[in-house]
């Protein structure tokens, strides 16, 4: 179940917990030009996942809710003419923030667009955890950006939450889930604070502005979260993911699961099941780069059979599938004999 993930790096301003690459602009020509750039970039990689039928595509940022209708349908004829696409079943994903979900726009991107699922950067229900973090829409917007969307006619939509913010109590995460729930939402993202260096709140950090939740209150708030989203019917399917029935989210899931994917976009990163790589993590070079048709705009690394091991045993364990043991044997035989090995020694001595 090959898929295509799009980087789109444009924010209208930068969150303060954000580690990921993203460029604070609102820059019309900057941002056409890098449009222009993905669809160069489009044609140069489709061969990268041979003639296999593209089940997935996923737009991540940054904020693809910057883009317009038509700077997307742009991306999208450009996909739809270099790749084979599933269209009896594939999973097209947005990710957008609350502040551009107009009633306008959600009905443009569902009339006007193949794009099927919405990923809303909620993060929280409470506006004083929104202004800490430097989100620029309240829970009110949230709340309505939700409801327009299912007016809209979108059906399959996932929630950002986050949570173990600085002295976050139990209280307030299930007020966060029980507004999630009232408004029938039939999947959540929900990720725990990591305080990156290179952020506003590691500096804040460093300087001794704000703490680390507790690492005891922190584990509570993850035992009941996922206590409620159990009570709610929601199968926690990966560490940070819950879903309803048949709501998955195909494309994160195929991440953990070994499948290939493409990534396009500055700072994107791709698998084809040899190597991995990854795009340069600056905009305007990676402009430069493609219009200039320069082969270096990325960096490559192959996996060796140790690598490939490693790689299956820590995505797969993210994941309530968990490891296929047949399946192990049969890939990695000879590191699968190895922890066999070990596994049945530390069971000999009974400790546990």
């Amino acid at each position: 179940m090959p898929g295509i993930y799009i980087h789109i790096p444009f924010c209208n301003s930068k969150c303060y917990y954000c580690d990921f690459y993203s460029k604070a602009t609102k820059d019309i020509f900057i941002i056409n030009k890098y449009v222009d750039a993905l669809c160069n970039e489009i044609i140069f990689r489709k061969n990268y996942l041979q003639t296999q039928k593209i089940e997935t595509i996923y737009f991540g940022g940054g904020t693809p809710s910057t883009l317009s209708i038509e700077q997307i349908n742009k991306i999208f004829d450009c996909i739809f003419k270099n790749f084979k696409i599933n269209k009896k079943e594939n999973e097209i994903t947005f990710e957008a923030n609350p502040e551009n979900l107009t009633q306008d726009y959600l009905s443009d991107l569902q009339r006007h667009t193949p794009i099927n699922r919405l990923s809303i950067g909620v993060q929280s229900f409470f506006d004083d955890d929104l202004k800490f973090m430097n989100r620029k829409h309240s829970a009110k917007q949230a709340i309505q950006a939700i409801v327009d969307a299912q007016k809209a006619g979108f059906s399959n939509i996932s929630a950002d939450i986050i949570y173990g913010l600085p002295s976050m109590s139990i209280s307030r995460l299930k007020k966060n889930l029980q507004q999630f729930f009232a408004l029938n939402i039939p999947h959540l993202s929900a990720y725990h604070l990591t305080i990156e260096p290179n952020t506003v709140f590691g500096k804040w950090l460093q300087k001794g502005k704000i703490k680390e939740i507790d690492e005891i209150q922190s584990t509570k708030l993850f035992a009941t979260l996922i206590e409620l989203m159990d009570k709610n019917n929601f199968l926690h399917y990966e560490i940070s993911n819950f879903a309803k029935n048949n709501f998955i989210a195909k494309h994160n899931f195929a991440y953990w699961t070994g499948e290939k994917y493409l990534g396009l976009g500055a700072a994107a990163h791709s698998f084809d099941g040899k190597s991995r790589q990854w795009n340069i993590a600056n905009t305007k070079l990676y402009i430069e780069k493609i219009f200039n048709k320069q082969n270096d705009f990325f960096d490559i690394e192959k996996l060796s059979e140790i690598d490939k091991f490693n790689e299956y045993i820590i995505t797969h364990l993210r994941t309530y599938i968990g490891l296929n043991i047949k399946e192990l044997e049969t890939k990695y035989k000879k590191f699968y004999l190895q922890i066999k090995k070990t596994i049945d020694d530390f069971l000999h001595l009974n400790i546990l």
